[in-house]
């Protein structure tokens, strides 16, 4: 055991220590620093921290701790996505399963009789979403009357994507005494109602506030038109040699844009809910694994990979929500590393692109189209607002940029060059 480990004197136990020293984790990040001694304390928590940031052992650590020590029950994680599920499951098993935890993974899609078959043999911590949870307890193969741990990770995602109802179910279905960590990345009036209603003074731990991006991660955007998306794509992939990560507004678009790119040579895969759940693993091996270069994903994907060193991101469209771009950026620049961000607007997105500028508190830098793509036509609209650190307002989104993309009131003279330094 390494005594010099920041983990050391967060009150760990000695064999998980081992395990940690092990696996090279020396560093805590600082969402786990400030989580992991209250947690093991038994104090119910909320964490808001961007993702990419540490948090599945944030809980995670605790809760193998607490299910060790025999008296707090079963653990239970709660996940928006398949995707989350299956890597919590994965980070969880190679802290635990040296030290004899048994975990069940309840998923959509997976088959029934292995979930049926973990939960019977009385798993130590059980990790699922939220409406598998449900069938398990409709049909009575779940209990949920002895978990001592409940953890609801990405919960402002949950809510979001229209789980609150399953989640009132699962929280109304655990003991009344019991442990409640509640991570997530934003925090919406909803989760402040469900710490009242159901955490015991909930300490809350914010370590950035939304929209804080890692210091390590350069963004840009291209104004670009609809028609010359695919092509200035095909530029960039061959612009950038290591792992791209491309997402798509609906699965239908990432279905396509994934086929294009495999029809020009690049080996390429595709992340959304019309795929399977062995499909979605075997994007997201692949993926990890290099066997394809470039994984094309809707939002499904936002929040749910944890794949180390993706060189760059590339938002082909925009997002529906300003908040889901902080989270499919973040998906670069991980735990230290450095990353890239590049995004495609069209002259009708202004609006769009203001509100995420709005979250971020600051104008995102404006790329040069390559000469061989036509200059999309702008219409004259006033200068962008000063983006200082303040909170978020609304305006009207008539706000954007002058004729021919020139950006105006940011104090730059000049845009930067189509390929910037990195």
């Amino acid at each position: 055991m390494n005594e010099f480990s920041g983990f050391y004197k967060l009150g760990i136990a000695p064999g998980i220590l081992s395990i940690l020293d092990k696996l090279k984790f020396t560093v805590p990040t600082p969402i786990q620093e400030r989580s992991i001694p209250l947690a093991i304390e038994g104090k119910d928590l909320i964490g808001i921290a961007q993702t990419g940031t540490g948090k599945t052992l944030a809980f995670g650590i605790p809760m193998i701790q607490g299910v060790l020590r025999r008296k707090n029950g079963i653990g239970l994680v709660v996940l928006p996505t398949r995707e989350l599920a299956l890597q919590v499951e994965e980070s969880l098993q190679k802290i635990g399963r040296g030290l004899g935890i048994k975990t069940a993974l309840l998923i959509g899609g997976a088959p029934m009789g292995r979930q049926i078959s973990d939960i019977r043999r009385k798993s130590d911590i059980v990790i699922g979403t939220p409406g598998r949870i449900i069938d398990h307890l409709e049909q009575r193969i779940l209990s949920l009357s002895n978990v001592g741990i409940l953890v609801l990770d990405e919960a402002d995602r949950m809510l979001d994507m229209g789980f609150a109802p399953q989640l009132k179910r699962i929280l109304q279905s655990v003991p009344t005494e019991k442990q409640t960590m509640l991570f997530s990345a934003t925090m919406p009036p909803e989760i402040g109602t469900i710490a009242k209603t159901f955490m015991k003074l909930p300490l809350q731990i914010e370590i950035a506030p939304p929209g804080t991006m890692a210091d390590n991660l350069t963004q840009e955007v291209f104004m670009v038109g609809r028609e010359s998306k695919d092509a200035l794509l095909k530029k960039l992939l061959y612009d950038y040699k290591g792992s791209v990560l491309v997402f798509s507004r609906t699965k239908h678009g990432a279905k396509r844009i994934a086929k294009g790119l495999r029809d020009l040579g690049h080996t390429s895969a595709e992340l959304h809910s019309n795929r399977s759940l062995n499909q979605r693993r075997d994007a997201l091996n692949g993926f990890d694994t290099g066997r394809y270069r470039i994984l094309v994903a809707t939002d499904i994907a936002a929040r749910g990979i944890d794949v180390q060193g993706i060189e760059v991101v590339i938002n082909y469209d925009l997002p529906m929500q300003a908040e889901d771009y902080v989270h499919r950026i973040g998906r670069t620049g991980r735990a230290g590393a450095s990353g890239h961000a590049i995004s495609f607007a069209t002259p009708d997105q202004l609006g769009d692109l203001r509100d995420i500028e709005r979250l971020l508190h600051k104008p995102l830098p404006i790329a040069e189209l390559p000469d061989s793509l036509p200059k999309p036509i702008l219409h004259s609209v006033p200068a962008r607002p000063a983006y200082g650190r303040r909170p978020p307002f609304r305006s009207s989104r008539s706000h954007g940029y002058g004729s021919g993309g020139t950006r105006r009131g940011s104090g730059h003279s000049r845009r930067p060059s189509y390929r910037p330094s990195r």
